[in-house]
């Protein structure tokens, strides 16, 4: 009975390691996928993207843009973030529905507005924003990229990943000091369709319809509209492909294969020329960006989007 009871205390002992074994392995594996989905980037997005590690060690040598709404920045934001919204480097002077609504400032006010909140394009720039949001920090991209600037990068993961990192944060307004700026190499042409343009090449575009599924099929609205009715549907012949596809569920943006994957079912192939929109080209110009850094490199954000088009009293379908 002696021995019985000896064998049983053993083999008992054995499954317990092995269980803790087991576990400890599951737990590492979960760990590092985990670690590697959120910190590492693929080497096609270095020149767009940066993590928060890189972020930590590199904040006296860029430019950091909080794309938030200020009531958020006031709250809390990245240590020595400056706010910058897209409204701040648009023309908002006239209302949604009207031509040029929400449209990116023509180049010798957008040189003067950069420069006034000291961007020159001599660091290289660093945009984030909350997931959460519109995609606020590809419109900012898109916007530093058209006046030129290259140097330009976002987040990954946003402002959730740097207070994951415990990166510093603080209450505190920054007040930039103004430089000159003058804008060389101008990138409208290249990254920025109007409605006219869009209208004349309708048959020889890819249109990306990048806002929610719903507001594809018609069933909600995001204030479009024309002379006050509101507009609902979309651009006829447009694929809808929600800009919220191309992010993982924590907030980072997918791997360039993921990325290739959604956009290939969409029908979208590299060498096309694809024009992107959704309400005034926030989400489309994030969308436009993500294109081009997987290799889509005729891709434009027809900035306008549906508010212009449907405002202009052009047609449009459920």
């Amino acid at each position: 009975m002696k021995l019985k009871n000896s064998i049983m205390k053993k083999l008992m002992l054995l499954t317990l390691v092995l269980a803790t074994m087991l576990g400890a392995a599951g737990c590492g594996n979960a760990g590092s996928s985990t670690d590697t989905k959120t910190t590492a980037l693929d080497k096609e997005m270095e020149s767009y993207y940066v993590t928060a590690d890189w972020l930590k060690d590199n904040l006296e040598n860029v430019v950091i843009i909080d794309a938030r709404a200020d009531k958020e920045y006031n709250a809390a934001h990245i240590k020595g973030a400056i706010n910058v919204t897209w409204q701040m480097l648009s023309d908002m002077t006239v209302k949604q529905g009207e031509a040029n609504w929400g449209v990116i400032l023509p180049q010798a006010e957008l040189e003067a507005k950069l420069g006034s909140l000291g961007i020159d394009g001599s660091k290289t720039v660093i945009v984030y924003n909350d997931p959460s949001g519109l995609g606020e920090e590809g419109r900012l991209l898109w916007s530093l990229r058209t006046a030129g600037i290259e140097n330009s990068k976002m987040l990954n993961g946003g402002y959730p990943a740097w207070t994951a990192a415990q990166g510093e944060t603080s209450t505190e307004a920054v007040k930039p000091a103004a430089v000159s700026f003058k804008i060389t190499s101008p990138q409208y042409d290249s990254l920025l369709a109007t409605t006219e343009y869009v209208k004349s090449n309708k048959d020889n575009i890819k249109l990306v319809d990048t806002r929610s599924t719903e507001e594809y099929n018609g069933s909600t609205n995001h204030g479009e509209n024309y002379n006050g009715t509101k507009a609902y549907g979309h651009i006829e012949g447009a694929v809808s492909l929600p800009y919220s596809n191309l992010y993982n569920d924590d907030g980072t943006i997918k791997s360039i294969a993921d990325l290739k994957a959604v956009f290939e079912a969409a029908g979208l192939k590299p060498e096309d020329e694809i024009v992107t929109y959704c309400t005034v080209g926030i989400r489309s110009g994030f969308t436009a960006e993500i294109l081009r850094m997987c290799g889509y490199t005729n891709a434009k954000n027809y900035n306008g989007s549906f508010s212009e088009w449907a405002g202009s009293g052009l047609p449009y379908v459920k």
